[in-house]
Order: C-alpha cells, then sequence, then structure tokens
C-alpha cells in the first residue's frame, strides 16, 4: 500500500511538472511581439487543454495551475491576442530622439483571434472559475465587438467562447445584458446574407442560453425567452423553448447531432416568418 501510494504520488508530481512546462513554453510565445510566434504558443496551449480534458486527474492539476499568476492563461489572452486595438496617433516624439528603439507590437490576426477564443473556452470549461478572471478584463464586452466586427472564422469561435464565459457567471450575464448580447446573436442569425453556418451556430448558441438559463428566475438575463420572442417572432421562440425542456442525454456526439438538428428547425422557421 505504501509503494502504491508512494508511486502515485511520484507520477503526479511527474505530471504536474509536465503540465507546468507545458503551459510556460505556451505563454511565452504568446506573449511574443509578433503574430506568428504568439498562434505558435496558442496552438501549443489549446494542445494541452485538449489533453488535460482526458483526464479527471489532469483537470484538477490544471485548476491548480490556474491559482498561480504566471501560469494563468485568461489574462495573457486579454493582454495580447485578444487586445482591443489602440489608437496609432503619435502623441510623443521621444522616441525619436531616444538611444531605445521604439517597441512595436504586431496586430492580432484573423488566425490568432480565432485560436486564442478557443483556449479561453476549453480554459473556462475546465476551470470555471476562470470566467471570474474573464469577467476583470472585460471578456464580454471584448467578445461582442469580435462578434460585431470580426469575420466568421472569429466569430464562431466567438460564440462558443462565449457561452463558456456566461455559464454559472452572473458578472458576466449582466455584462452580457448590458451589450444587449441577445439582439446582436438575433440580428446576426436574422440576417439571411450572412454565412449560412454562423446562423446555425448563433441558433445552437440560443438553444444553450435559454437551457442554461431555463428555471433559474434569478439570473441576469432569466427573460432571455421573452426577448427572443420578441426578436426571432413566436415560433422561432417556442422551438427554442420546447428544445430546453429535455436534458442533455445519450454521448456528447449525439448532444451535439441533436443541437445541430435543433438549430437547424429554428432556423428554418425563422426563414418562413
Amino acid at each position: 500500500m505504501v509503494v502504491e501510494e508512494l508511486v502515485t504520488s511520484l507520477n503526479t508530481q511527474r505530471l504536474y511538472r509536465e503540465l507546468t512546462l507545458s503551459l510556460r513554453t505556451g505563454l511565452r510565445d504568446a506573449c511574443a511581439e509578433f503574430s506568428f510566434l504568439r498562434i505558435r504558443g496558442l496552438r501549443s496551449l489549446l494542445k494541452t487543454l485538449r489533453t488535460v480534458a482526458d483526464s479527471d486527474s489532469i483537470i484538477r492539476l490544471f485548476s491548480h495551475t490556474q491559482t498561480i499568476s504566471d501560469l494563468q492563461l485568461v489574462p495573457v489572452l486579454f493582454r495580447h491576442s485578444l487586445k482591443e486595438a489602440e489608437d496609432d496617433r503619435v502623441t510623443s516624439l521621444d522616441h525619436i530622439f531616444s538611444v531605445e528603439p521604439m517597441k512595436i507590437t504586431s496586430p492580432s490576426t484573423d488566425a490568432e483571434v480565432a485560436v486564442a477564443l478557443r483556449v479561453l473556452e476549453g480554459c473556462c470549461l475546465l476551470h470555471p472559475q476562470s470566467t471570474v478572471l474573464a469577467h476583470k478584463h472585460g471578456a464580454v464586452r471584448v467578445m461582442m465587438n469580435v462578434l460585431s466586427t470580426r469575420g466568421v472564422l472569429e466569430q464562431g469561435a466567438c460564440l462558443d467562447a462565449l457561452i463558456s464565459v456566461l455559464l454559472d457567471s452572473s458578472a458576466n450575464q449582466v455584462d452580457f445584458g448590458a451589450c444587449n448580447g441577445i439582439e446582436e446573436v438575433a440580428m446576426l442569425m436574422r440576417d439571411k446574407q450572412a454565412d449560412e453556418n454562423l446562423r446555425l451556430r448563433c441558433g445552437e448558441f440560443l438553444l444553450l442560453l435559454v437551457g442554461h438559463v431555463n428555471g433559474k428566475d434569478r439570473s441576469p438575463i432569466a427573460s432571455v425567452n421573452e426577448d427572443i420572442r420578441r426578436l426571432l417572432g413566436e415560433k422561432s421562440a417556442s422551438l427554442i423553448w420546447a428544445a430546453s425542456q429535455f436534458g442533455s442525454t445519450g454521448d456528447p456526439e449525439q448532444r451535439i447531432t441533436a443541437l445541430h438538428i435543433q438549430a437547424g428547425r429554428v432556423l428554418e422557421s425563422l426563414d418562413l416568418y
């Protein structure tokens, strides 16, 4: 028994060292000045998160790492890849007369933003307390800006990350309401000129959101059903509400398939409305 406990302890320590090394390596690149290096770091972090998700014991180790400031993913994402564009006007000429070169950071590319959102999604799903850090960095406002200004690649990743940030987070739900989030998603879904797959993703987002909020009267977005009825019409709202009444059954693939089918029906009802 003692030997088994020792072996288990040593194995846990090894896994923790490997995890922290992987996180530090990815975070180092994710803080780089150049986008291609940041993307490399983000992809490394995303690969690490996928490995973490395979084991409950490693999820617990990952959760512990996110209590250590140097290993936290969320702050790095919002300081670099998801950092909102700043005014580039020159307000001082000091750098011209200085002997030190001016630091230039390349802007985030579409691919970088999309991967960063995937990392945010994974981090918040594996470590729900990361939604608190996301709130401190204005995550909902940043993502709503991505949803309204970026391309299809980033918008799709944004919808998935947004759900993970909103789950069981009253603070982020308040921000979502303040940003007129339901209206933004509904408007995108109603737009027949928009990418069909993106409109479908909007339907999936609303289904997941209603399913999560349903029955929680004290939720900051408890009026989501009424909002959807006003924005999408009675038939679409009824379909979304009816779908949310059934619990999650079956394996993950079956749930994803069912969600996709339900979103397709909502989209069809909307196009007929």
